[in-house]
């Protein structure tokens, strides 16, 4: 039986999210789920789409479900895609655009999803498939929410999403936990970028994308009893940390301001865990609260250098199919090398293989 809990947690950042349904794929592909007891999944835009589809898959194979729990995610990513000549023709002018917006040449007045989502919304019968515009759509028709609430129990991993109350300043993290908070609406709030989707109504709270505040929720994972708490937490990274050179032009400083933005919070996060394990490993606590502590280990799990390189903010946004191939391809192959760093795994190879 697995005795090692994890919690996995998924960076937002648009498409390059796909990379993580790869990393998904490979993890489960090689039954993770026979070594590892995962306690949580977390995740905020992008992430959050692909932590609750991964939760879905994990709950209905549990359940008896024939196909492989990460197949939800995997046909979400390319659905995603055009499908259509009309859909291909659509996502081809809207990469031009957002090119030509980025590279600062011509002068383009900032969008606004209040005025565009009315003419989206029409747009989207017009379209093969409704859910090529239709973001609830396109969620609702590769996730049963119902079904998901349904299958939920107190065994089922935690399922945290990210959001941020504007009118609050308030950040947010829907919990599988608590009753009826995990909907189409949590996630299309964790998802909603203020450019590009009006905010999100969920009871009296007004939200925007996760980005803004935890990207994703981990310390919540913490706040919990000892036998629900991670013993490592794995962070599915798809903003680069570093960059190699200073940004000079629109495109670049747009670009890395975008990466920065989104890592400051999990940063603050993982060096506030990385002081509660300095302060268990120095048994600072009380002996009845050290018993009941121990440090946490955190892995990383990132993009090769060479396609994070190809990527900056306009592929976020872009829908083509290629590079959701590309970042899928590269999630399994990354996510092989971290398993192949994995102690465990290499001893049960080993022995397997014996």
């Amino acid at each position: 039986m697995a005795t090692t809990k994890i919690a996995i947690a998924c960076q937002g950042g648009g498409t390059h999210t796909a990379f993580t349904a790869g990393v998904f794929k490979h993890l489960f592909e090689n039954h993770i789920y026979d070594r590892y007891r995962i306690v949580g999944l977390t995740g905020t835009s992008g992430g959050a789409v692909c932590a609750t589809l991964m939760l879905y898959g994990l709950l209905k194979a549990a359940k008896g479900g024939s196909e492989p729990p990460y197949q939800p995610l995997i046909d979400f990513w390319y659905a995603n895609t055009p499908q259509s000549p009309e859909e291909a023709m659509f996502g081809m002018t809207t990469d031009v655009l957002l090119r030509v917006a980025e590279s600062g040449k011509v002068p383009i007045l900032p969008s606004n999803p209040y005025r565009t989502a009315p003419a989206l919304e029409v747009m989207s019968h017009m379209f093969p498939r409704r859910e090529f515009l239709d973001f609830r759509a396109l969620l609702e028709a590769y996730i049963d929410f119902d079904e998901l609430r349904a299958l939920i129990d107190e065994e089922s991993p935690r399922l945290l999403l990210g959001a941020a109350n504007i009118l609050t300043g308030e950040f947010k993290a829907f919990d599988s936990w608590v009753p009826g908070e995990i909907s189409v609406d949590a996630v299309l709030a964790s998802a909603a970028v203020p450019n590009v989707f009006t905010a999100v109504h969920v009871g009296d709270g007004v939200y925007w994308d996760g980005l803004f505040s935890q990207n994703p929720p981990v310390v919540q994972l913490l706040r919990t009893e000892t036998e629900k708490r991670p013993d490592e937490l794995w962070i599915i990274r798809v903003n680069p940390v570093t960059s190699d050179e200073e940004p000079q032009t629109a495109a670049a400083i747009a670009d890395r301001r975008n990466e920065l933005g989104g890592n400051m919070s999990l940063n603050q996060e993982l060096r506030f865990i990385e002081v509660v394990n300095q302060w268990i490993e120095k048994d600072y606590f009380r002996p009845e609260i050290q018993k009941n502590w121990k440090p946490i280990k955190i892995r990383v799990l990132e993009m090769s250098d060479q396609l994070s390189d190809s990527l900056d903010y306009s592929t976020k946004l872009s829908r083509d199919r290629h590079l959701v191939e590309q970042l899928v391809r590269d999630g399994e192959a990354q996510a092989a090398k971290f398993l192949k760093g994995l102690p465990q795994l290499k001893r049960k190879r080993t022995t397997a293989v014996a």
